[in-house]
């Protein structure tokens, strides 16, 4: 089983069919081999649940998906939350003040050092079991900071698709 951490980035490829979507989609469905369970366990942060819902709400807004799309991908990112397919990790203080050191290291946008913060943060607390957690951003910036911080990486960017490609807005 792998462990990966989404920023909201790679969070929305799951819910709205975009480049690297059957990539996010194919990390998040994966089973195990019993055919039943999750084969990786995805988590995100509790920002990425107000930065994904405005995503969609922005994906709406300049007309690239249908009201019907923005409400679904909405109600399905919530009741995976609320249901634990995606594993909401919270933001602390601890996050914050860790994001405000990596802005000074890193060229990052708050939001997307937060997510940083949180990533590494988790990461760290699974290094003592032998685990690992690796890091999905479609942010080039975030990706070469969460390299340089030691988070191994994964960019959706990097495995698109042709059916990637939407047929219409939905």
């Amino acid at each position: 089983m792998a462990l990966y951490y989404f920023d909201a980035s790679a969070l929305v490829k799951y819910y709205i069919l975009e480049p690297g979507s059957l990539w996010v989609r194919g990390l998040v469905d994966a089973l195990a081999s019993d055919g039943v369970s999750q084969a990786n366990t995805i988590f995100i942060s509790e920002v990425s649940i107000t930065e994904s819902a405005a995503a969609f709400a922005v994906l709406h807004r300049i007309q690239r998906i249908s009201q019907r799309a923005r409400d679904g991908a909405f109600k399905a990112c919530m009741k995976h939350i609320a249901t634990g397919l995606l594993k909401t990790i919270p933001v602390t203080t601890v996050n914050f003040q860790m994001a405000a050191h990596l802005t000074q290291r890193h060229p990052l946008k708050a939001y997307d050092a937060v997510q940083l913060a949180v990533a590494l943060g988790h990461h760290q607390a699974l290094a003592p079991h032998g685990l690992s957690l690796i890091f999905i951003s479609g942010d080039n910036s975030l990706i070469a900071a969460a390299q340089a911080e030691g988070l191994p990486t994964g960019n959706p960017f990097d495995h698109i698709f042709p059916q990637d490609t939407p047929a219409d807005t939905g």
